[in-house]
């Protein structure tokens, strides 16, 4: 299993203004820091137990058979290789290995609960929807 520094499309720029708050999400650093702690808690959880939210693969992966689609799970859970690189918010939301010659993708989006909008709080489960998808780099 080979790790992939790819930023996973992150593209957001912390925007902190004078006063230490955050302009995007109008919180103090120190709360922000919480905020992040919180969503990167949650999404482990989804991500090594399977618990708190969906998981769904796409054709490519369940096309791999049983044996190889469990092992492809099991190295997400294992996962632990994040950095600046690929999780730049600390997010433990998105990453790529490659298992068996295969560069696999994975990545957790934040819905409300009707999973038609962004959640209006990734932190908060009450209000956000979790979807774990699993995909083979050439089905991206």
């Amino acid at each position: 299993m080979n790790r992939n520094d790819s930023n996973c499309g992150h593209t957001r720029e912390q925007n902190i203004n004078n006063n230490g708050v955050n302009i995007e999400t109008e919180l103090p650093a120190g709360e922000e820091q919480q905020t992040k702690a919180r969503i990167r808690e949650l999404n482990d959880r989804l991500r090594k137990a399977g618990r708190g939210g969906i998981v769904l693969m796409t054709n490519g992966i369940a096309a791999l058979g049983l044996e190889r689609v469990n092992a492809v799970f099991a190295a997400i859970a294992q996962f632990d290789a994040f950095s600046p690189d690929n999780d730049p918010w600390g997010e433990h939301d998105c990453a790529s290995l490659e298992l068996d010659g295969i560069r696999i993708l994975w990545k957790i989006d934040y819905y409300d609960r009707d999973r038609q909008f962004h959640s209006p709080d990734p932190s908060d489960p009450k209000v956000t929807v979790r979807i774990l998808t699993v995909m083979r780099s050439d089905e991206y």
